[in-house]
């Protein structure tokens, strides 16, 4: 139970929300208390100040009984004194602790808009405040209010059970709040969690909700990417173990099936010969397949070397465009090689000349006759790019972004002979990567397609 992200998310939230909201709640409560108390003592004092003022119009004997008759009816005490502190009226009986605040009264010390001279409300029976009377510039008497303190006592426990209510209710609110808003933001993390579990298992079509804008959005992108990859590459393995297995097959078929043949006793010189040029034709061929599956294992256990040195381009593609040549001549196809001398690339000549005779493979067997293949090296201050550019019969749009993958070929029904083993580009394309450089093709079916190469540049002088 304690494992579950909602409940850690929520518990996280009510600690933080109630220390803030107890924090809030004590501040609130604290200046509500005080401003209460402040006004209950502002409030007697303004009643002494009142009275004083009567006395201070009319210091007689009638108007003192009078103040005091009238506060004898009242919730409150008044003691008036004369200016040394004898008292002439008091509205009830004087208690001790109304003594002790007369006694310790500096008379002279009272500003003549009066004071407050006991305010520990907590401890005390009464609060106290001291109005003096003063006449014609003079202090003729001092009137004292009393109230006990148990009415600020009722005020401050009305007060802290109104909070404590308010509080008790707000945290019920937070809490339904917080579970409310802790499942609302888990139950996507919830459904990716299934999701996932279902790509463990897998199940590799699972879609979640895309159109949120915010990290769980594009959390849920990423994972519904991810089962659309995982489906694509099963599929491709499927198709990749398929095709490596038909390619195997076949030319261990013919190896066979002619070997049979030549064996028996009635199978003429001439024919003999024929056949056993079947067999190393389709041993090269098996040869070729299995090294360049060899050589994919070792790129994908980072075992694949690249030496790179100083190397001229032009001098690469000579040497690249001797060994294709009779070929694209056979096919009646013309070759351009255009490059300056004075281009020089960091690269491994042996690795990138196997690039650019794959490249060029593929664009000899998908051109037609009289059309031509231009083979391209250009520079400029950053990079060094190079393109293979033909006249063939293009690719479809749906399929340029997969013929970088291995075994993967754009028409399923070609054979080996005019398509190929499908794993050509893969291997260019993870020899182009090791050196650090790009590898993109621009075609459209019907117009040509062009191979692009770009390099970052080596030194300009071998």
């Amino acid at each position: 139970m304690f494992n579950k992200l909602s409940l850690k998310i929520g518990l996280l939230f009510f600690v933080f929300i109630v220390i803030i909201e107890s924090i809030l709640f004590l501040t609130l409560y604290f200046t509500f208390v005080n401003d209460r108390v402040d006004e209950v003592m502002e409030n007697l004092l303004a009643r002494g100040n009142t009275h004083s003022e009567v006395l201070e119009d009319s210091f007689e004997q009638t108007t003192l009984n009078h103040v005091g008759m009238m506060e004898s009816a009242s919730d409150f005490t008044v003691i008036i004194t004369d200016v040394e502190g004898n008292r002439l009226v008091n509205s009830d009986l004087i208690e001790s602790e109304m003594a002790e605040v007369l006694n310790h009264t500096d008379f002279d010390e009272i500003p003549t808009d009066g004071r407050i001279v006991e305010e520990q409300w907590k401890e005390k029976k009464y609060i106290a405040t001291d109005s003096p009377i003063t006449i014609n510039g003079e202090h003729q008497g001092h009137v004292f209010m009393f109230a006990e303190t148990s009415h600020i006592k009722q005020i401050v426990d009305h007060l802290t059970e109104q909070f404590l209510v308010i509080g008790l209710v707000a945290i019920c609110l937070t809490i339904i709040t917080i579970l409310v808003l802790s499942r609302l933001i888990t139950l996507p993390l919830i459904r990716m969690k299934e999701a996932t579990e279902q790509l463990s298992i897998g199940n590799n079509h699972v879609k979640l909700n895309m159109e949120r804008k915010d990290e769980l959005g594009e959390l849920a992108n990423a994972i519904t990417t991810l089962s659309d990859d995982l489906d694509r590459l099963k599929t491709a393995r499927n198709e990749f173990l398929a095709s490596i297995s038909h390619e195997l097959r076949t030319p261990l078929t013919y190896i066979k099936g002619y070997a049979d043949i030549v064996s028996r006793s009635t199978t003429s010189p001439q024919e003999q010969k024929e056949y056993i040029g079947i067999i190393r034709e389709e041993t090269t061929h098996l040869t070729g397949l299995i090294q360049q599956l060899f050589e994919l294992a070792k790129m994908d256990h980072n075992q694949f070397l690249i030496k790179k040195e100083n190397f001229s381009l032009a001098m690469l593609f000579n040497s690249v465009s001797s060994l294709v040549r009779p070929a694209f001549d056979e096919k009646n196809i013309s070759l351009l090689v255009s490059c300056d001398r004075e281009i020089v690339a960091a690269i491994d000549p042996e690795r990138f000349q196997q690039v650019l005779l794959n490249i060029l493979d593929n664009a000899r067997k998908h051109s037609g006759k009289e059309t031509q293949v231009t083979l391209r090296g250009e520079q400029n201050e950053q990079t060094i790019s190079i393109s293979v550019s033909d006249e063939g019969e293009g690719i479809p749009s749906e399929d340029l972004p997969f013929v970088f993958e291995r075994l993967y070929r754009v028409e399923k029904s070609r054979s080996r002979q005019s398509g190929g083993s499908g794993l050509g580009l893969a291997i260019a394309k993870e020899i182009v990567e090791s050196h650090g450089g790009y590898i993109s093709i621009k075609s459209e079916r019907g117009q040509g397609t062009t191979v692009l190469i770009e390099l970052e540049r080596g030194n300009s002088h071998l």
